[in-house]
């Protein structure tokens, strides 16, 4: 298919960039909760604009039976020197 070797690298090196990046900083946890509202105004609200898309990371933790679906959003927090 046309493009899809292109398409291919450019993932590749966007893997590759991340990757780097992890390997530079860690995953801190900045909110977590059970709520879907509270989650999604937190996510839309201007502490998580501040951080880069790639500086981002939303899980999802699904329940089952009684536990609740939680929500977590972590931020890439660059190593500190020391």
């Amino acid at each position: 298919m046309p493009g899809q070797r292109r398409r291919r690298e450019r993932e590749a090196a966007r893997r590759r960039a991340r990757e780097r990046r992890e390997g530079e900083g860690r995953w801190a946890v900045l909110f977590e909760t059970d709520d879907p509202e509270v989650f999604r105004a937190y996510r839309n609200g201007e502490e998580v604009a501040r951080l880069a898309d790639d500086d981002l990371r939303i899980d999802v933790l699904c329940g089952r039976g009684e536990n609740p679906t939680w929500y977590r959003i972590s931020g890439l927090v660059p190593h500190a020197d020391g």
